[in-house]
């Protein structure tokens, strides 16, 4: 038998070897099974057996919910899908609820305990079989209803098609603006659908609870998992919390103002308790001063006088509260500009490291210590033989003329091998004065070898000259 913890109650799901008396495993995880559901806080406490509650809450598809008497003492746990009394024939549902809580909850949905209907039985499987042929053809019911509609020219929307359990009835829930005339389009929806066909207008709100979705918070909306109760929400509480009226960023998905800017309303109020009113005036010296904005968390007021709203000036309110004060008195008080306090700037440490450059790498590295460790001192190096070079310059051009005169010798040699022969046996020192040359320019490579102890001087480079002067 299934234990109806999937979504909409869906029972193709089969626990298997996972069910067990206390109910499914996978009822804690499933998304929908607990849509719109209640904490039960008492699960863990034993009751006594003579004071025990008879009443369950049976959930049936999407948000709809209603509560049972357990009449025949069937042991009922959260997840039994249950054949309940239903008008006409019987519904298939999903127990939501039990235990002492739901009495709690029928009191505080001021549910009356002499209207509660029963429950026939545990679902057998023919019920279940009808129940899952029933949910498979709501889809395209919907589809077929809409077009009816649209046919007729009606101005509505049909958002959701409910089964019965034993299919004898189809609920269509619908949007609408206006009054909307039903007569033929019941007509035309029985002769379609054969079955007995059941309207009901929701609002913009409920709609969106029973369809769901995500909200600009990025959760699941609060209509469709918790949020039982839609009070309503003007422009009002927009204006208190200083935000700015735009319609995209303050509406929902249902197209009204969002649920959730009830929920610090308070919170603003009170701090908005101790501020001046907004449609403050203060005559200073200078000229007349209006309120233009308000911050409520940093406790400031910005002023602007009537002739120059360009410039702003912000005032802590108790500042404020004595400049209306004195004004009452007859008193002008001094202009803005004066009045205005020097901020003090505070040192922002900043623990989350977001205009840190450096806070994806990783710090700590030895390699990186020893490679910052050597740069100054290669380029202290890279200075100190820039120097060396430039103190020998003299030196190395001598050495230079005297090692052009062999290669000049060399090259006429060459050029001339008779010469070369006569000269080898006329001019036998002339190995001697080759290697002589050679060991001159080692000694001027031995030279270019930093000398650690020599001063280090920073090397100048001399103007470069401009061509087009």
């Amino acid at each position: 038998m299934s234990c109806g913890c999937k979504t909409s109650g869906d029972s193709a799901h089969s626990c298997g070897p996972k069910k067990t008396a206390n109910g499914c495993e996978n009822v804690d995880t499933c998304g929908n099974s607990y849509k719109l559901s209640v904490f039960d806080w008492l699960s863990n406490i034993n009751n006594p057996a003579p004071n025990r509650c008879d009443f369950v809450e049976v959930r049936f598809k999407n948000d709809r919910k209603s509560f049972y008497k357990n009449v025949n003492n069937i042991p009922l746990h959260i997840g039994s899908v249950v054949t309940v009394e239903s008008s006409p024939g019987h519904d298939v549902g999903v127990v939501s609820l039990t235990g002492e809580l739901v009495k709690i909850q029928m009191k505080k949905k001021k549910f009356s305990e002499e209207s509660v209907q029963k429950i026939y039985r545990l679902a057998n499987q023919k019920d279940l079989e009808v129940w899952q042929e029933a949910r498979k053809k709501e889809e395209n019911v919907k589809i077929e209803a809409r077009k009816i509609a649209h046919r007729l020219g009606l101005e509505m929307k049909i958002t959701d098609v409910e089964y019965q359990g034993d299919a004898s009835k189809v609920t269509f829930y619908y949007t609408a603006d206006n009054r909307v005339d039903f007569r033929q389009l019941i007509k035309d929806y029985a002769g379609a659908f054969r079955t007995k066909i059941d309207m009901k207008q929701i609002g913009f709100r409920q709609e969106a609870a029973k369809v769901g979705g995500i909200g600009s918070c990025g959760r699941e909306l609060c209509c469709s998992t918790w949020l039982t109760d839609f009070r309503s929400v003007n422009t009002n509480v927009a204006r208190y919390q200083q935000l700015s009226i735009n319609p995209q960023k303050l509406a929902g998905q249902c197209g009204k103002l969002k649920c959730c800017l009830n929920y610090e309303l308070d919170s603003y109020l009170d701090a908005l308790s101790n501020f001046p009113s907004s449609s403050t005036t203060l005559d200073t010296e200078k000229g007349r001063a209006f309120c233009i904005k308000i911050d409520v968390f940093k406790k400031k007021m910005w002023f602007a006088y009537v002739e120059n709203s360009i410039a702003w000036y912000d005032f802590d309110i108790d500042l404020v509260k004595k400049l209306i004060a004195k004004n009452k008195r007859g008193e002008k008080t001094l202009p803005l500009e004066e009045l205005k306090q020097p901020e003090t700037s505070f040192a922002s440490i900043d623990l989350i490291q977001e205009n840190n450059v450096d806070r994806f790498e990783k710090k700590g590295r030895g390699n990186n210590k020893n490679r910052n460790q050597n740069r100054p001192n290669n380029n202290q190096n890279n200075q100190n033989q820039g120097q060396k070079k430039n103190n020998n310059r003299p030196e190395r051009q001598e050495r230079s003329e005297r090692s052009d005169r062999p290669q000049k010798q060399e090259r006429t040699q060459n050029q001339n091998p008779n010469n070369q022969q006569k000269q080898q046996k006329n001019n036998p020192q002339q190995k001697p004065q080759l290697e002589k040359v050679e060991a001159a320019a080692d000694s001027s490579q031995a030279d270019k070898k930093p000398n650690p102890n020599k001063k280090k001087f920073k090397k100048k480079f001399p103007p470069k000259k401009d061509n087009n002067a």
